[in-house]
């Protein structure tokens, strides 16, 4: 499998396989559990059906900290033990980094099925899941290894603290519908879509952790996947604008909804919640084709979601609040040294200016200085003469060439360029899957010899119409004006086009037609030296390349049009 530079998280979840009705999650998120380690008998046994029966004779493999798995995975902390399988925070010792651990054993019932799924979902390599980097049968153990994300928060932390705001819960619920309609296009289902499989990151992007893997641990199935997975995501949205679960158990720490009422719309469960959104989770908890929407009909598919977002009105971030500053006090000293502040309401005497000297001795100091002034202003002008005629003659007898204005003028565009440090990076797909998206850093490590590539296509130079495009997102750290770049290519020929967008986001929600491009530039050499009109401010820099040159096989794909990127350089 390939290895992938991201760190994330993924610890299995503890609560019931009903993807739907199950109580309260036991683990909490980012690997930190309520219970670090926890056996269970009988909790999961009520599957409705869909879980299988494990072997009597399959346990949880007998591990513990400080294990090495392929003597690079070195188990650290236990978060679930459960049903034959146990999760782990691990550390990946080669590259120096934390990731998650599946453990199961090999003579497990689901082993293969596991095995299977988790192939699948690293296949898909789309940034919107927690991915899967390694799955892997050794030593009679099933092993999957898969992202770990520290400073992700998952959703049933934030709904502890109170319901999301409604453009949180809005892109929550468009960032996850988006993400399953990929999926499922693919032809994989999550299948156990709960508050602690969805995660929010630092970044503000919403991930979903767990895809097919968290199903196949537990042997959960569905006839209807695509339902099964839009009642979840309805269920999400449910939770969020309302901090309560949308069925009569209480469950993921969320209180359910009073016994016998039946499903009630959020906007009747608590004031102020936007009306739009209310409609669009009666749409996806439909059951059966019966809806408690007003007007709209059901939403049965991940994709029938995505195009109901689509026909609402966009919800904006609300405006930052403005807080007036304190009114201005003047200081002691400003006030004038010595003198006490004037007390509000009392009206200060004016002082008159001193008399101006009318005796005959202030008439001769008067006439004295006016006197020294006249010769100073002499003796200055006569120094700076001569000196210009000094230096004219000097420069008719050495030759020396002076710069002229039209040349102080041009030296503006000759200042020194100031490169722009790169905070971080991440792949921007538009549709289908990822190129490698956990090779981005290597853009712009200052090593040369190594790069982000895409993939190798039959058709080109111009990517569509099987890709609109493939690029990265650069984030500055701040605002910057960025005006050119430089962009150090592997494979030459044919010819590679490159255009820069600034943007809102490492996750841009507009589409690239709408962003504002700082400048374009195409080549057939290994190199781009892209300059724009005019700078342009952005903290957020999206590279797209629209066109790849034709290049041979190589060690990581085969011949075809394609291009890759061994270095990025930014100036303002």
């Amino acid at each position: 499998m390939a290895e992938r530079s991201m760190a994330a998280v993924d610890v299995a979840d503890n609560s019931g396989d009903k993807p739907l009705t199950a109580k309260a999650d036991q683990s909490t998120s980012d690997g930190v559990a309520q219970k670090r380690e926890r056996e269970t008998d009988g909790e999961e046994a009520q599957d409705d059906g869909r879980t299988e029966n494990m072997g009597a004779a399959s346990s949880p493999p007998e591990l513990h900290s400080g294990h090495k798995l392929a003597r690079r995975y070195r188990l650290e902390e236990c978060v679930t033990r459960l049903d034959g399988f146990s999760s782990w925070r691990a550390v990946d010792e080669k590259l120096r980094r934390a990731v998650g651990v599946h453990l199961l054993p090999a003579e497990h019932t689901r082993a293969r099925s596991v095995l299977a799924a988790a192939r699948s979902a690293a296949l898909l390599g789309d940034p919107r899941f927690v991915q899967v980097l390694d799955a892997v049968e050794e030593n009679d153990l099933v092993y999957v290894v898969h992202e770990w994300l520290p400073d992700a928060t998952e959703l049933t932390a934030l709904l502890a603290a109170g319901p999301l705001e409604v453009h949180d819960a809005y892109q929550m619920v468009t960032q996850v519908s988006q993400a399953m309609a990929a999926a499922h296009r693919e032809g994989l289902a999550h299948l156990r879509l709960t508050p602690g499989a969805v995660l929010r990151a630092s970044s503000g992007q919403w991930r979903i952790r767990g895809l097919a893997v968290n199903a196949a641990l537990r042997g959960i199935s569905s006839d209807t996947p695509q339902r099964t997975d839009t009642e979840a995501i309805g269920a999400l949205l449910y939770a969020s604008l309302t901090q309560r679960w949308p069925y009569e158990d209480d469950a993921y720490g969320l209180s359910g909804l009073p016994k016998g009422v039946g499903l009630i719309a959020p906007d009747q469960v608590r004031a102020g919640v936007h009306r739009g959104l209310s409609e669009l989770a009666m749409r996806a908890l439909a059951n059966d084709g019966a809806t408690a929407s007003r007007h709209e009909s059901p939403c049965t598919t991940p994709e029938e979601m995505v195009k109901a977002i689509g026909e609402m009105p966009r919800i904006r971030p609300p405006e930052p609040a403005f807080t007036a500053p304190p009114e201005y006090q003047r200081t002691t000293f400003q006030q004038g040294y010595g003198r006490p502040a004037p007390h509000p309401g009392v009206t200060q005497p004016v002082t008159p200016p001193p008399p101006a000297l009318q005796s005959r001795t202030g008439k001769a100091l008067k006439w004295a200085v006016s006197a020294l002034l006249i010769v100073a202003l002499g003796l200055g002008s006569w120094q700076l003469a001569d000196a210009l005629m000094d230096r004219g003659g000097k420069s008719d007898d050495t030759g020396t060439t002076h710069t002229t204005d039209s040349g102080d003028k041009n030296s503006e565009n000759h200042k020194p360029v100031k490169p722009l440090a790169i905070k971080g990076a991440q792949e921007y797909v538009v549709e289908g899957s990822a190129q490698a998206p956990e090779d981005v850093g290597k853009t712009y490590d200052d090593d040369p010899s190594s790069y982000w590539r895409t993939k190798s296509y039959t058709g080109g130079p111009r990517l569509a119409p099987y890709k609109p495009g493939v690029g990265i997102v650069y984030d500055l750290g701040s605002a910057n004006s960025v005006s050119t770049a430089s962009i150090a290519l592997r494979y030459a020929g044919n010819h590679t086009t490159v255009h820069l967008y600034a943007t809102d986001s490492l996750s841009p929600s507009a589409s690239v037609s709408s962003m504002t491009e700082i400048g374009s530039s195409t080549t057939s050499g290994n190199k781009i030296s892209l300059k724009g009109k005019k700078a342009v401010k952005t903290q957020y820099v999206l590279l797209w390349i629209t066109d790849v040159p034709y290049a041979p096989g190589d060690d990581f794909s085969g011949s075809g049009y394609k291009q890759a990127i061994t270095d990025v350089t930014f100036t303002g």
